[in-house]
């Protein structure tokens, strides 16, 4: 044999045969699609991770927000008229009066008292939880605090045996069904807050009461609709407020962040939000 036939032959003998040269790229591509799709597996399920925590943490802040800074409330009454109307949405503080059981939004845990707590004030409008049904919030104004004695007397509020100063101004209107024009009042108590209150015509059942003693730990709450209002006037044997203990309240409306209006049909909608209200202040 010659020595380029040798050459040949040894060249050959060392290239490898064209089966076996398609059997190794299929398991290097084999062996690379599995990488990707492990990789792939991994990225997805980092993925999802994010997305859980992401939730979780938007949760938790949502909670420590209303639980402990703001908490926002609806009015689904109009006995708070003039100065809230049905379809106000209210940012409420819940630091401003402590915390309690009644602070949690979801969930009551068994504790007693208030921690950091603080007294309303006369005229504050607040929060509570209703003393006859605590799953029911409520919304009112503080007309007395613990040892004042209320009375109404031929529709005057008395707070300690002195009548509040009432100014009449031009007359306001009561969308409630049967109701319409009412007479309007700014009412001023006596640590010099300023309210509009409605009153209706003639002689009404709540006009007249008899001398209401706030006890202690407790408040005493009414609405700014005066004819108009389920609140501390009424006792809880006749499905009323009663007095507010301090446990029950939950914070201090501060501000309207929304005001709609309810229009038939419902693609009146965004004719009914009421924009002159939007982010003002409660007073």
């Amino acid at each position: 044999m010659t020595e380029d036939a040798k050459k040949l032959a040894v060249s050959a003998s060392t290239q490898p045969a064209p089966s076996q040269t398609g059997q190794a790229q299929s398991a290097k591509s084999a062996a690379a699609k599995s990488g990707t799709a492990k990789a792939g597996k991994v990225k997805k399920e980092e993925s999802f991770l994010d997305i859980v925590r992401t939730v979780v943490s938007v949760i938790a802040i949502v909670l420590v927000v209303r639980t402990f800074v703001f908490e926002p409330f609806n009015i689904p009454s109009g006995s708070m008229k003039p100065t809230l109307l049905v379809g106000d949405f209210v940012f409420v503080s819940k630091f401003s009066y402590g915390y309690s059981k009644y602070s949690f939004p979801f969930y009551n845990p068994p504790i007693k008292g208030r921690y950091f707590g603080r007294m309303p004030e006369r005229g504050d409008v607040v929060v509570f939880r209703l003393p006859r049904d605590p799953s029911i919030d409520y919304i009112k104004r503080i007309i007395g605090l613990p040892g004042d004695r209320i009375q109404m007397i031929d529709g005057v509020l008395n707070i300690n045996d002195q009548p509040v100063k009432l100014q009449r101004i031009e007359d306001g209107f009561d969308t409630d069904p049967n109701i319409g024009t009412v007479q309007q009042f700014i009412e001023t108590l006596p640590n010099g807050v300023q309210h509009p209150i409605f009153k209706h015509t003639g002689h009404q059942p709540l006009d007249d009461t008899h001398v209401y003693t706030v006890p202690e730990g407790h408040v005493f709450a009414m609405g700014d609709n005066r004819d108009n209002s389920l609140d501390s006037r009424v006792p809880k044997s006749q499905d009323g407020v009663d007095f507010v203990p301090v446990e029950n309240l939950i914070g201090r409306a501060e501000i309207r962040w929304f005001s709609f209006e309810n229009l038939d049909p419902w693609w009146y909608g965004p004719f009914g939000v009421r924009y002159g209200r939007l982010f003002t202040w409660v007073h």
